[in-house]
């Protein structure tokens, strides 16, 4: 038996590096940490999933709406975070109140 793999096989089991990948990755990541800083860490996670989002949609992401609506959240989380210090006068939920 032969083992020779054909160049068209070959060719085709491995997918061209056009570096949407990571950007595709990074649109993902900053939907999911935006959604995140909602409930928790929104100072650090909100923008981290600016900064991922702007990257992936600079990039030429294949997911723009997922890196949109990271962006979204991003914002969201921030809002968030100045209307907890601004009403409560810390950054924690306060869920008794």
């Amino acid at each position: 038996m032969d083992t020779y793999a054909t160049p068209d096989a070959t060719r085709a089991r491995t997918r061209p590096k056009d570096g949407t990948d990571g950007a595709d990755g990074m649109a993902v990541a900053s939907f999911v940490l935006g959604l995140l800083g909602l409930l928790a860490f929104n100072a650090v996670l909100g923008p981290f999933a600016l900064i991922l989002g702007g990257i992936s949609l600079v990039r030429g992401t294949r997911r723009p709406g997922r890196a949109i609506l990271g962006l979204f959240l991003g914002a969201a989380d921030l809002v968030v975070l100045v209307v907890l210090v601004t009403m409560h006068h810390g950054v924690i939920w306060p869920f008794g109140l």
